[in-house]
């Protein structure tokens, strides 16, 4: 998808938190340090142009699934246009049904939740719901991995979370805060 393309939904649809696609920098951020090839079922929320689900799909394991999660049409049907393998499962959908999703593909819970939603613009109840959908369809041992562009939504991640963990990266347009979550 053109960058010019990206910019337009950013100001057309208030629900797109980026006006450019993520960096590979920020990708690596956000994946390097999960254990995405051990993953039976992994869950990336908010996948945009799928900077990120490119990548994911490069690490994950032959049997591992992968649910993208896209609300913005633009956005979703420039992901259906790309060829994925069968284990890729594109959502047109909220965030919010994930447990449904991962149900669909014969699981309870998620291994790793990577998310790209812009939770700070999000009003606070969809915020707490999208958290509360997210943790509550995470296993026990799950990760929660969230990037945002400031550190608004921390308080919100430490309350939903057992631990949290903050990184930073300043190769990325806007610079980016990127938040590892546990559940217990």
């Amino acid at each position: 998808m053109p960058k010019r393309s990206f910019i337009q939904q950013f100001f057309n649809d208030k629900k797109v938190g980026a006006m450019a696609p993520s960096s590979r920098f920020l990708a690596a951020k956000m994946l390097d340090h999960l254990p995405i090839k051990e993953a039976k079922i992994i869950v990336e929320l908010g996948p945009g142009t799928g900077v990120f689900t490119e990548k994911i799909i490069q690490k994950m394991g032959a049997n591992t699934q992968l649910i993208v999660v896209e609300l913005n049409d633009t956005f979703y049907h420039a992901l259906t246009a790309k060829k994925y393998p069968k284990n890729v499962h594109l959502k047109h959908d909220s965030a919010e049904k994930i447990g449904e999703f991962i149900q669909e593909c014969g699981f309870e819970k998620a291994d790793l939740i990577i998310s790209s939603l812009p939770l700070a613009i999000f009003p606070s109840e969809l915020r707490k719901s999208v958290l509360h959908a997210s943790k509550e369809h995470l296993s026990d041992n799950g990760q929660f991995v969230q990037f945002q562009y400031s550190l608004q939504s921390r308080r919100a991640l430490k309350e939903m979370f057992h631990s949290v963990k903050l990184n930073f990266t300043a190769l990325n347009f806007p610079p980016a805060f990127v938040y590892t979550c546990k559940k217990n």
